[in-house]
């Protein structure tokens, strides 16, 4: 009898083992990625609820206590990220559309490809770019330009560092404590990624990205515009060049293996490093083509194409062969505006008819 007693024990024992296992496995995803809804939240969100109230980790409440005043600027950059997200795939299947609930992205948050991949990364780099854009602006005691160049100077060139270079230092290092785990990266060409491991290669990527795209801009000192001197400093790029950046590292992405699957093939094993400005992803991506409710995915069914394009935005592989429906629609706008004395303006009312082509 004592024996059957210890056996249920030990099974029962061996079931929480496997469930706290599993919970560490996949709440930190869930905490980390939650600060993302502060994108698709209303304007004074962070203001009025505070650290406690907003769907942080116990990590990033602690930070944000801290810090409270780097919280509008955590906002910013998860709007800028998502913004520039919905610009550069806003004519693919996947055009990176947002829930209001706190998931935001839904499935392709911990689906593992290469959707989820771009998503970690143009996050990363949204709040780079935010909290250096705010440090060169002076709105933050902590940091402010990058004096590190000044005194520097190329006297061949005839030019000095000078002016205001953007802090990215700052901004990559807030972005890190932010979006990252404590726990180091252990990931190995042989050993393989993790979900955790993968979205922090790739939050790193974005990082990077903002420093590979910065710029030199200078100004011209001298007698009647001579350009004998010239000050330079480094500034970082609009946000959409980094987008365009981070959009063709997503197309060039890199498939590793996957840590939590038993059998590792070969060639697996013997593939070389990953480069760290690579995107990189486990799993290969849906179609998008058909509604998925399960996984969260709507389709392209009723979405505008273009009949003319041969790219991703044409009937053809936007509607996945399906076809599409052709439908008139009037137009009418404001036209031939003229400034009347006075004090008004003058318009004809000008009407067109276009043709809208939408998948089937």
């Amino acid at each position: 009898m004592d024996v059957e007693v210890m056996e249920r024990r030990g099974c029962r024992v061996r079931h929480m083992c496997a469930l706290t296992l599993l919970l560490v496995s996949v709440c930190p995803l869930c905490c980390r990625a939650s600060w993302m809804w502060l994108a698709v939240s209303p304007t004074l969100v962070p203001e009025q609820l505070g650290c406690a109230d907003l769907p942080l980790s116990p990590r990033q409440r602690e930070l944000c206590r801290k810090k409270p005043f780097v919280l509008p600027r955590v906002q910013s950059g998860a709007r800028l990220a998502v913004s520039e997200c919905q610009n550069q795939f806003r004519h693919e299947r996947w055009n990176c559309s947002t829930k209001e609930d706190r998931t935001v992205f839904g499935y392709e948050l911990t689906s593992g490809t290469k959707e989820t991949a771009f998503i970690y990364a143009v996050m990363a780099a949204g709040l780079v770019h935010a909290v250096t854009r705010s440090c060169s602006l002076g709105n933050m005691t902590e940091c402010g330009c990058d004096a590190r160049l000044r005194g520097g100077h190329s006297s061949a060139e005839g030019w000095h560092w000078g002016g205001c270079s953007d802090h990215i230092q700052y901004g990559t290092w807030f972005s890190r404590r932010f979006m990252d785990s404590s726990v180091k990266n252990t990931s190995t060409t042989t050993g393989g990624y993790t979900l955790v491991t993968m979205n922090e290669h790739n939050s790193e990527a974005g990082r990077q990205a903002i420093d590979r795209t910065m710029s030199t801009d200078c100004r011209c000192h001298g007698v009647s515009g001579s350009c004998a001197v010239k000050t330079c400093w480094r500034t970082m790029a609009a946000f959409e060049r980094v987008g365009v950046y981070l959009k063709e590292r997503y197309e060039r992405s890199v498939q590793v293996s996957d840590r939590s699957k038993r059998k590792t093939r070969r060639k697996d094993q013997q593939r070389p490093p990953v480069d760290k400005h690579q995107l990189i992803f486990l799993n290969k991506s849906p179609n998008y083509c058909v509604a998925d409710r399960r996984r969260g995915i709507a389709g392209t069914r009723g979405r505008s194409c273009n009949r003319t394009s041969s790219g991703p935005d044409g009937c053809n592989l936007l509607c996945c062969g399906r076809g599409y429906n052709t439908h008139v629609v009037r137009h009418v706008q404001r036209c031939e505006c003229k400034f009347v004395w006075c004090c008004f303006v003058s318009c004809r009312r000008c009407e067109s008819m276009n043709d809208m082509h939408t998948c089937k």
